[in-house]
């Protein structure tokens, strides 16, 4: 009995952990999160930086929110997002290297 609930316990980390990759697996998702690294912005500065529709920024912050990849304030009638969770900026890091590393193998593995 106890190696059945073992199994259920790594299925439900293993289904955490592809849910946690696919909110940056959004091409648009993580060009916002690249861009709330080190600065928090409110919806219109992303649209100006990104060059994308303010419904199109709004709908990928709230998954990025939701996920736990971003936090928000709200200053007056803004609301201000970041990236403030130390791991998830050296997560993203991380894969930018192995990325650069592996670009070949990467872009040859992958089914577009």
């Amino acid at each position: 009995m106890n190696s059945s609930v073992e199994i259920d316990f790594e299925q439900v980390q293993n289904e955490l952990i592809s849910k946690f990759f696919h909110g940056l697996s959004n091409p648009v998702r993580l060009q916002i999160a690249l861009s709330l690294m080190n600065n928090e912005k409110n919806v219109g500065e992303l649209v100006d930086e990104l060059g994308m529709k303010q419904s199109q920024i709004s709908n990928q912050l709230a998954c990025l929110k939701t996920c736990g990849f971003v936090t928000s304030r709200k200053e007056g009638k803004f609301v201000y997002y970041k990236v403030t969770d130390p791991r998830v900026q050296e997560m993203i890091h991380l894969v930018q290297s192995v990325v650069a590393d592996n670009a070949n193998l990467i872009s040859s593995c992958v089914r577009v």
